[in-house]
């Protein structure tokens, strides 16, 4: 005969089994999605220093480009999820006799379903029997899909596609040093990657118009790339340079408006043509309050320099 002890522990284990019930399982569900993956196989920053080869002009635009190579690889991912309604005890007190009502109405709804040649809906033959056993059963909660809860069950991974991309973007708002003999200079290019080099302005001084090259060199702090380009300078560039900025930045108020054309004349004779320009609309904004001054400079201008220089409209 069984003992006091055993019979505590064989309703003890049942009584856990009850209280600890069973997952309701429902129907399997998947996740679909995409995923990339994008890595990078190198990187390069390219100079380029124009033409020609050997810098004649005090004025150079140079373009910086910033180069990588990436391969990227698509992927298809698939997650299923093992769904189940989670066991609690305190439901069976409404799904008990709730289940009794629906085994009731599954039969019946069989037994008409005889009469009507098979028409009646399957979620009255088949789906309230389903619903009133699951109901009946003490271990077992009725499936429903607003407590439902899932474990992931599987994971598909398949690779859909793998390619080479290439970028060339502009070196943008990015430092480059430039090296003029012993001294060496940051500067910046703009938006579009372009650095905008002029000799005969700051921070080059006269003193570098006696080197014989430029070095420029940019690094990408991110991951240590570098790279470096040298640009020859001329000759003879280093004594049109002093001369031009004597030509450029002396003083405009003290010299005569013939002083003013000859200077406007020699920079276009030392082929600094750009410099011309801008020392001509310099000397024109200087006389924009003084029509007869002005007027007498564009006159002697245009005779003397055979330069036809043009007036900007007022606002």
């Amino acid at each position: 005969m069984p003992t006091r002890n055993s019979l505590r522990l064989g309703a003890a284990l049942c009584g856990a089994l009850l209280l600890a019930g069973c997952a309701n399982q429902l129907p399997q569900r998947s996740e679909h999605e995409e995923r990339v993956e994008r890595t990078l196989l190198s990187h390069n920053l390219q100079i380029e220093l124009g033409e020609p080869a050997m810098l004649e002009l005090p004025q150079r635009h140079i373009r910086i480009h910033d180069q990588r190579t990436f391969e990227i690889r698509e992927f298809e991912v698939i997650r299923r999820y093992d769904r189940y309604t989670p066991y609690q005890p305190w439901r069976e007190l409404y799904e008990v006799p709730l289940g009794a009502v629906a085994v009731l109405a599954g039969v019946a709804a069989n037994v008409l379903n005889v009469v009507a040649l098979g028409n009646v809906p399957d979620l009255a033959t088949k789906g309230w029997i389903d619903y009133g056993f699951a109901g009946l059963n003490p271990a077992m909660n009725v499936e429903s899909n607003g407590r439902a809860q899932q474990n992931l069950a599987r994971r598909d991974e398949q690779l859909k596609d793998e390619r080479t991309e290439y970028s060339s973007l502009p070196w943008a708002e990015r430092p480059v040093s430039v090296r003029a003999g012993a001294r060496t200079y940051e500067l910046t290019t703009d938006r579009r990657g372009v650095l905008h080099l002029n000799l005969l302005d700051s921070p080059f001084t006269l003193q570098d118009a006696r080197v014989a090259r430029l070095q420029l060199s940019v690094e990408d702090l991110q991951d240590g790339t570098r790279t470096e380009a040298v640009l020859p300078i001329s000759r003879s560039l280093g004594g049109k340079l002093r001369e031009a900025h004597d030509l450029v930045y002396a003083d405009l108020e003290s010299d005569e408006v013939g002083q003013w054309v000859r200077r406007v004349k020699r920079l276009a004779e030392l082929g600094f043509e750009e410099e011309a320009s801008e020392l001509e609309q310099s000397l024109i904004e200087l006389t924009r309050h003084d029509p007869e001054l002005q007027r007498e400079f564009l006159d002697d201008l245009r005779r003397k320099a055979g330069r036809q220089a043009l007036v900007p409209a007022e606002d």
